[in-house]
């Protein structure tokens, strides 16, 4: 959905041109509400000018009075059926839409890099995808409920008292004038602070979020005072701006009740019974001044009471679009084509890469992995491991250079099929708050309950996953906090597992593992690396025992290269992290 239209008008017609017929029918069904303050005043001026100016015997009077009440019956009949079937036509088109827009919200949002959602809060961007539906949907109805039926009366009622006297249709429509002048002239701050407003509530939530995901950390360190305190600064940002927000609409709402009282209160009034003294109006046509005055005010009124709700859902749905705004940084090229991988050679051919602009990772870096190599990555924290793996998931995009999966530049497929024949098990092991063999099976969707068995037998989670009260329909809780950490670690093997790809990464997969687990689930990784591609990032030194060739990083460079026996008798940068280690782990840096 990289298609979607980055300014709020252009957003909203993307999404109502899919249903415009239905729009138009609904918008013209609303226009009821038109049709209903301005000719009811002209059949009560007819019923009252009909029974005044009858002169026979009163019993008779209905015959004199048939036409204005069956044509306010009908008018009654046909305005509350407008009603009804804009209602209807409403339960129709709102639900897709908001769905179509919180749905095309989502998939853009998804395809955001992973450096994008490591520096923004997930708590804010999911706040974002669900208040632009709602707020789309509230606009679009103020508009099509309240502010376009209140134009058309406006043009209605200015033809009728015209017919009546010309200048009642001038007072109404200066009137008027003064009214959206007024509107107008406040629009700019009123839009300005709900903007301003909308960006203040939705840090808070973030902040919210932020807090409430961590709640252990607050009970370890026992922090309620202070997460209190720490939200209390947004919390008063978000109430001053609130504040203002609103005060702005109050002066707004004092400017247009003086207008409305000299205009239509005073003005039109007045004008109304001097002609009435003049001679100029029948009874009737009295009746009918007054009461489409009164209407169009109160229609008028009551849409700028929803003025200031306008505002603030407009600053909502601006704010909202943001997340659709930044562009995405890792795009596929025009004619990107599937990654088809038969051995699963891996090269780096000349890459350069950095975070920032004096912190080069990666300098013209060459290598090549062979087929069905295992192959380790070693070196203290910030040397470039990472780095390595993630440029080969494509993360990130390199600088200069190529990297090649079977000769395949990796920058000219898709990043599906790219990611899709590579599975990773993260040293972080992070759950859907779904049931266990839901987890598993996100490996391959189409795996039958057997194929998740074996491959949670093979992670060693099928002992205690059976163990459970709801066994593999057990909900695994949010981010997978109902199970321990070597549990959910074992749960990501088994997903890893049943996704047999050519290409295995491993990210110090069995850290969060006891050491009986721990070679239980190493027998089968052994297994499942047969015949695959086979990258593993390592502190621990034993996982490396099993591996063809050793990559030893240091400052984004690779100072070594070779088999665990060659690296120790060559005694350069490996034998002296080997040396260094305690207890099996490597030291985060190395010591000056």
């Amino acid at each position: 959905m990289s298609t979607l239209p980055k300014t709020l008008p252009a957003f909203f017609w993307h999404f109502i041109k899919k249903q415009w017929k239905w729009f138009l029918l609904m918008q013209l069904f609303y226009f009821g509400w038109s049709i209903d303050h301005t000719m009811f005043p002209y059949v009560l001026e007819l019923l009252i000018d009909a029974i005044i100016n009858f002169h026979g015997d009163r019993s008779e009077v209905w015959s004199a009075v048939a036409a204005p009440l069956w044509m306010g019956a009908i008018l009654w009949i046909c305005v509350e059926c407008s009603y009804r079937f804009a209602g209807f036509i409403s339960i129709r088109v709102t639900p897709r839409l908001e769905a179509e827009v919180r749905m095309a919200m989502f998939d853009y949002v998804q395809r955001h890099s992973h450096v994008y959602f490591s520096t923004k809060f997930t708590g804010s961007l999911a706040n974002k995808i669900a208040d632009m539906p709602r707020s789309m949907t509230h606009v679009l109805l103020l508009l099509m409920s309240l502010f376009f039926p209140v134009l058309v009366a406006l043009a209605i009622a200015s033809a009728l008292l015209a017919a009546i006297h010309p200048l009642f249709a001038v007072l109404l429509l200066t009137w008027i004038a003064i009214h959206i002048a007024i509107c107008i002239s406040f629009a700019k701050k009123c839009d300005q602070y709900a903007d301003i407003h909308a960006e203040a509530r939705s840090a808070l939530s973030g902040k919210i979020v932020d807090s409430l995901s961590n709640h252990l950390n607050v009970k370890l360190f026992a922090r309620y005072g202070f997460e209190r305190r720490h939200l209390e600064r947004f919390q008063k940002d978000e109430q001053e701006k609130h504040a203002e927000s609103l005060w702005r609409i109050e002066k707004m709402k004092i400017a247009l009740g003086i207008a409305s009282f000299l205009g239509a209160g005073v003005a039109m009034n007045w004008f109304m019974i001097y002609s009435w003294q003049q001679g100029r109006l029948t009874p009737g046509e009295v009746v009918f001044v007054f009461n489409t005055v009164w209407n169009i005010t109160m229609m008028a009124w009551l849409a700028g009471l929803e003025i200031p709700n306008f505002f603030k859902e407009i600053g909502v749905c601006r704010q909202a679009l943001t997340v659709i705004q930044d562009a995405h940084d890792i795009t596929d090229a025009h004619n990107a084509l599937p990654l088809k991988i038969e051995q699963g050679e891996i090269t780096f051919e000349n890459v350069t890469f950095h975070y920032t602009s004096d912190n080069n990772i990666f300098q013209d870096k060459n290598i090549s992995i062979k087929a069905g190599s295992k192959v380790g990555l070693v070196g203290f924290s910030g040397s470039g491991k990472t780095t390595f793996v993630h440029l080969i998931l494509r993360h990130y995009d390199v600088e200069r250079g190529r990297i090649l999966l079977d000769g395949q530049n990796i920058a000219s497929v898709t990043q599906d099929s790219l990611r899709s024949q590579i599975a990773m098990i993260p040293q972080d092991a992070v759950l859907f708050h779904r049931t266990l063999i839901e987890n598993i099976r996100y490996g391959r969707l189409d795996a039958t309950d057997e194929e998740v068995i074996e491959a949670s037998k093979k992670a060693h989670c099928h002992e205690f996953i059976e163990d459970l009260p709801d066994k593999y329909h057990t909900l695994a809780g949010e981010r997978g906090v109902k199970l321990s950490g070597g549990q959910r670690q074992r749960i990501v093997i088994a997903r890893a597992i049943l996704k047999n790809s050519p290409i295995l990464i491993l990210d110090e997969a069995t850290s969060a593992l006891d050491s009986v687990t721990e070679k239980l689930i190493q027998d089968g990784l052994e297994h499942v690396m047969q015949n695959r591609t086979s990258i593993v990032i390592a502190h621990r030194f034993s996982t490396l025992s099993g591996m063809d060739r050793i990559l030893v990083f240091h400052e984004g460079e690779i100072v070594e290269d070779g088999a665990h026996e060659e690296l120790i008798l060559a005694q350069g940068h490996y034998a002296m992290m080997w040396e260094m280690q305690a207890g099996g782990f490597l030291p985060e840096m190395a010591e000056n």
